[in-house]
């Protein structure tokens, strides 16, 4: 009996760098039991089904690099777990997340696959790759499959699980090839993102930034305060007041003279908004729905012409949008919720997910439409004459760009404004006839200051170019050369690892920075042992990483840690390697040979900087092999300074520690300085020194630190004394 279906025998979530790629990823571990037989060029009409359920796989270019390549490996035969890859991986890219890393490659056990994909959140990728495999699956067997249902379910886990545009744009942009300033998100469900590292972090959420202060904020919530401000420092401001009432709003209304704007004090997004108010009864038709989306009610005075969002990022305008009328003609024959629905919503701009510029509009959604509808004459049931044109909203989305078109004085006023309410990024909504024309020469005036204000529609806009503000709020939280990372080192290694971390953490220690560990025996902030379970685990060793006070931190990654988790840090300073153990498998990841356990390790290598350095033990042939894999500089290290790695990097006037005489030396090239006698160093006494591996973890700590800057008189006080046995601080 034949067994021809696919099951995931276990999913590991690799969060950070691994052994496939610097990036999150999902790695599947697949059973394609009796389709091991059968290849897809042998499952008759498998590859035509499945590139009718999934067209666009046409754009997959594959090993063969060229578009079109994967649909040839189709008919050329391929094997289900690198059908499953590509799969799920077109799946991501109809919801939205284009591009992305795959592998498939197979374990020494017949029939089970490693299939790897780029997880840029583990809910939305691990539901794909499960749709990826009933999708794939039903083409095999020939079977219906609703590929619409699956990426609309995609999209709403997107929506639910994935950054927000405003925040995701500033992370891209933090992220870019020109910053690569790391970042961590801090709640899995939220927009509250830390950039960078320990204490040179920065943090946002959406927009606003650890630089919004607090009471700014507040103050833009309160916009009958943010006027007064305005106001009292010569900022156009329409009149209005708070009023309690519909009898208030309308004594209001005719005190300021009509045509008046009603909305709450503390609302958002123009929710409770009605504007163009003309007469008493609209007051009092629009007092109850704008009290509903805030705590108070103001009335003021309407100013003709259109709204426009300037966006002030560091006291500077970087992109402005405008808002435009929607109206739909009469045909005699449609009715005006039919003629919304085929003249405006039918625009593919429009759509009521994150990534449409231009939302839905409904009469019944929007209170302020179905108002100005009604002023009109008519409702959403009436049938308009042909050729008649029917007002819906009178400012709908801000999504057009006009940032070269603002007058710089207006510019300066939106920068004004802002600083009075003290924000760092500020959203201001002002409304004027002609943005090119300075404000006082049309009765323009800002209506309202915003905090956290969205970034879509600069972003995207509907028509006209998209500003990179992300860039700008990057640049407004870093300097142009500023370092977001503190010094991270990584310590890896088949054995070792934890007493060469525990050294450099107390030589950088020594050396006056607040340092975090995370090793084999906790997790330590400034030599206080702070945690006591086993440190090497992602959650703690992140745990570090968002520490505000860690100005260095330092990681033992094992090689399980490594397998199943990846490195909590995207790249590090110092990466060092103390040996490879070829017989040290680790079959339940199935890491069986020794060509593998080397390709596990070498991630610390490949995760060295440019301006970093790798230390790696030149008396382990397999680990100065990895040498070549470094971005960064290399040192290498070992007892006997004759050996051939050392010898060679010192001829080229590379650096290099080993023992002479006795001592430990720090070699550049010919010259050699002396650090600390052997006989001198505390934890080598009584015979401890000839325990393998012992004099060998001192000088990889001793390199490592080094290698960080800490100078040689340090290097020598800390290793003098050191007692790696002593009990261990607790907190």
């Amino acid at each position: 009996m034949t067994n021809k279906t696919i099951d995931f025998l276990n999913i590991l979530h690799l969060r950070g760098p691994n052994i496939w790629t610097y990036r999150s990823v999902l790695e599947a571990w697949v059973d394609i039991h009796d389709l091991e037989d059968c290849p897809s060029n042998v499952i008759p009409g498998l590859p035509d089904r499945l590139t009718k359920m999934l067209p666009t796989l046409i754009e997959h270019r594959c090993s063969i690099g060229e578009r079109g390549g994967f649909v040839k490996r189709l008919h050329d035969g391929t094997w289900p777990g690198h059908i499953l890859e590509h799969v799920t991986l077109e799946l991501q890219n109809l919801a939205g997340m284009s591009g992305g890393f795959g592998k498939a490659r197979e374990t020494s056990e017949r029939g089970v696959y490693k299939v790897v994909i780029r997880a840029w959140q583990k809910d939305v990728s691990l539901a794909a790759l499960n749709m990826g495999r009933d999708l794939l699956m039903a083409a095999i067997e020939d079977r219906p499959y609703d590929v619409d249902a699956a990426v609309a379910k995609l999209r709403d886990l997107v929506d639910d699980y994935m950054l927000g545009p405003s925040t995701r744009c500033i992370v891209e942009a933090a992220a870019d090839k020109d910053r690569r300033i790391p970042y961590i998100r801090l709640l899995a469900e939220a927009n509250l993102v830390q950039l960078g590292y320990g204490a040179r972090q920065r943090r946002i959420w959406t927009a606003e930034t650890d630089r919004t202060p607090a009471i700014a904020e507040s103050i833009a919530s309160e916009k009958d305060l943010t006027k007064t401000l305005l106001s009292s420092c010569g900022v156009p401001v329409p009149e209005g007041e708070v009023v309690a009432s519909v009898e208030e709003a309308i004594s209001a209304a005719e005190d300021i003279g009509y045509p008046v704007v009603v909305k709450p004090t503390d609302g958002n997004h123009a929710r409770g908004v009605f504007t163009n108010i003309m007469t008493a009864e609209e007051v009092a038709a629009a007092f109850p729905l704008a009290a509903a989306e805030g705590s108070e009610v103001m009335v003021e005075r309407f100013i003709r012409g259109t709204e426009h969002r300037i966006l002030v990022v560091g006291g500077k305008m970087v992109a402005a949008n405008m808002g435009e009328a929607v109206s739909v003609i009469g045909d005699g024959k449609s009715t005006i919720d039919e003629l919304i629905e085929t003249q405006i919503n039918t625009d593919p701009r429009r759509g009521v997910e994150h990534e449409f510029p231009l939302y839905v509009i409904s009469l019944d959604r929007f209170p302020a439409a179905k108002m100005e509808v009604e002023r009109q004459g008519f409702t959403g049931s009436s049938v308009p004459p042909e050729g008649h044109e029917v007002m819906i909203v009178r400012t709908s989305n801000m999504a057009f760009d006009v940032t070269d078109e603002v007058h710089p004085d207006t510019a300066e006023l939106a920068c004004l404004a802002a600083r009075i309410v003290g924000l760092d990024i500020a959203g201001i909504d002002l409304v004027c006839e002609d943005i090119s024309k300075p404000l006082d020469q049309q009765r323009g005036a800002i209506v309202e200051v915003n905090a956290g204000p969205g970034l879509l529609m600069h972003i995207k806009p509907a028509v006209g170019q998209p500003r990179p503000v992300g860039e700008a709020i990057v640049a407004h939280l870093f300097e142009k050369d500023e370092d977001s990372r503190i010094p991270v080192v990584g310590v890896t290694g088949s054995r070792g690892k934890t007493p060469v971390a525990r050294l450099i953490a107390h030589l950088l220690r020594l050396s006056g920075q607040y340092t975090g560990l995370a090793c084999s025996e906790g997790v330590f902030l400034d030599g206080r042992q702070v945690e006591t379970p086993e440190g090497t685990n992602w959650d703690a060793a992140e745990r570090v990483l968002m520490n505000r006070s860690v100005e260095a931190a330092v990681f033992e990654n094992s090689c399980r840690s490594i397998l199943s988790d990846g490195t909590v840090y995207d790249r590090c300073l110092v990466g060092v390697v103390t040996n490879v153990d070829p017989e040290m498998h680790f079959g339940e990841f199935y890491i069986d040979s020794a060509e593998k356990v080397w390709n596990v390790f070498r991630t610390q290598v490949d995760l060295v900087l440019s301006y970093g350095v790798a230390v790696l033990n030149a008396e382990d042939p397999a680990v100065v092999e990895m040498a070549p894999l470094s971005d960064g500089e290399v040192i290498f290290y070992g007892v006997d300074g004759n050996n051939e790695a050392i010898v060679a990097a010192r001829a080229e006037g590379k650096r290099a520690v080993f023992v002479k005489d006795g001592a430990i030396v720090l070699a550049t090239g010919a010259e050699e300085v002396p650090v600390a006698r052997l006989a001198r160093i505390a934890m080598l006494a009584n015979g401890a020194g000839e325990k393998p591996g012992v004099l060998s973890n001192l000088l990889g700590a001793v390199a490592g630190a080094w290698a960080l800057g800490v100078a040689p008189d340090i290097i020598r006080a800390g290793v003098k004394p050191y007692d790696p046995t002593a009990p261990l601080r607790a907190d």
